[in-house]
């Protein structure tokens, strides 16, 4: 991508952490996903003021062996198909609540 992504948690979601991963259920559609332990990174990460490349460079390529862009590219896949679920929200602004209504970055 390129302009800054940033990423929210949605508040129509219930979530809960067990061992390094993370339980979810949408609101919207009573849906279940299970995050393993980079996507439970991202999650906890994403406070709609950090921007996800940022979040992969201090969160997730200084504890995982794995090449900056590859872990970027898949980032971007995993947030776009959370997002795709309500579960988070994706914006190329920085996101003040986690419900704001925004665009969607493209």
């Amino acid at each position: 991508m390129s302009c800054k992504l940033y990423v929210a948690r949605s508040r129509s979601v219930a979530s809960r952490k067990l061992g390094e991963e993370t339980m979810i259920m949408s609101g919207l559609d009573s849906t279940l996903f299970t995050l393993d332990e980079v996507a439970t990174i991202i999650w906890e990460a994403a406070d709609g003021s950090t921007p996800l490349e940022e979040i992969v460079d201090s969160k997730i390529c200084t504890q995982f062996k794995v090449e900056r862009d590859e872990a970027l590219r898949d980032a971007e896949a995993l947030v776009e198909r959370l997002a795709g679920h309500g579960i988070l929200l994706l914006s190329s602004e920085r996101l003040t609540g986690s419900n704001s209504p925004r665009k969607a970055a493209e």
